[in-house]
């Protein structure tokens, strides 16, 4: 069973590295083109705005709403684990908004987000190498930082809830 899921795991990275770059999504250029609101506004001034990227959200969108529509119900068990690990919080705290605003930044100014940078690693120079090392580095260190706080979510009867669930 364990092979079974790690080959379903290579196989489901390969596919999302697939449409990844068939999307565009490892091309950094396409990415800022479509954070660039003010080219809606002013495109002289600040550039052309591209709308590509909101088909490809359009649909990936449609796909998570037909995967959720057939996702087993609570209480039933999933295809290859044990049990369905959920997140238990639902608050919106400091370190999710620190979190969100260092990723949109990260994001706005390089052209990646770490999917795309990973799938990019063997094709997209030098730069996307710095990225992602950079994007290690920054999750080494959030890991020990995060590793020194007290757990703010209690355990419940399901067993740990928040980020630790997702282990």
């Amino acid at each position: 069973m364990i092979i079974i899921r790690w080959l379903l795991a290579l196989l489901s990275g390969a596919l999302f590295a697939v449409g990844l770059v068939l999307s565009g999504m490892t091309e950094p250029a396409r990415v800022i083109g479509f954070l660039n609101v003010g080219g809606l506004v002013d495109a002289a001034r600040f550039g052309r705005w591209d709308p590509s990227l909101a088909f490809v959200m359009a649909g990936a969108v449609a796909v998570s709403l037909i995967a959720f529509a057939v996702t087993p119900r609570p209480g039933r068990r999933p295809w290859l684990a044990d049990r369905f690990r959920l997140p238990g919080r639902s608050d919106v705290d400091a370190r999710l908004l620190l979190g969100a605003a260092l990723f949109g930044v990260g994001w706005g100014l390089s052209g990646y987000c770490p999917g795309p940078a990973i799938a990019s690693v063997l094709t997209g120079g030098a730069g996307t190498v710095v990225f992602v090392v950079a994007l290690a580095l920054g999750m080494c260190i959030a890991a020990r930082v995060v590793s020194r706080r007290p757990v703010l979510a209690p355990e419940g009867p399901e067993g740990p809830t928040g980020l630790e669930a997702l282990d």
